[in-house]
C-alpha cells in the first residue's frame, strides 16, 4: 500500500493525498492553524477510515451470512488526549444497519467480528483508545 501526501504551497495548510489506487483527497487545517478549511483534518480522515473499514466488514459479513442488508451507517464519536501527541483516547462506534428481516444476533456477530478480528484500522486505533460500540437494526 502506498500514499503520497503533498503540501499545496505556502498559502496555507492544505495537502493533497494520492493513494496507490490513484484516488486523491484534499486535507486542510483549521483556520486558527493557518488552514483555509478546504477539506477534512488529517485526524478526521483517520477516524473516517476506521468507520469505512468496519462498515465494509459488517456489510461483507452480513452478505456472506445470507442477510438482506440494504444499508450500513456508522456514527463515530471520538475524544483525544489534551496534550501532544493528541492521540484518540476513546472512540464510540454506533452502527445503524438497515435491511429486510435482519437477524439481530447475526448483526451483533458481524460487528463483533469486525471489532475483534477484521478491521485493521479500528484494531490499530484500539492500541491507544478505548473502543466501544452499539448498534440498531432498522427494517427497510
Amino acid at each position: 500500500m502506498q500514499c503520497t501526501v503533498k503540501w499545496t504551497g505556502q498559502g496555507g495548510m492544505s495537502f493533497i493525498a494520492e493513494a496507490g489506487s490513484g484516488h486523491a483527497v484534499v486535507m486542510d487545517g483549521a483556520p486558527e492553524s493557518g488552514g483555509r478549511n478546504l477539506g477534512p483534518r488529517p485526524m478526521e480522515m483517520l477516524l473516517a477510515g476506521a468507520g469505512g473499514c468496519t462498515a465494509s466488514d459488517v456489510v461483507v459479513i452480513l452478505r456472506k451470512s445470507g442477510q438482506d442488508v440494504r444499508g450500513c451507517e456508522v456514527r463515530l464519536e471520538a475524544e483525544r488526549a489534551p496534550t501532544d501527541p493528541k492521540v484518540f483516547t476513546r472512540i464510540h462506534f454506533h452502527f445503524i444497519v438497515r435491511g429486510r428481516g435482519l437477524a439481530p444476533r447475526i448483526v451483533e456477530r458481524a460487528i463483533r467480528l469486525s471489532h475483534d478480528k477484521y478491521c485493521s484500522a479500528s484494531i490499530m486505533l484500539g492500541k491507544t483508545a478505548e473502543l466501544t460500540h452499539d448498534w440498531e437494526v432498522v427494517e427497510d
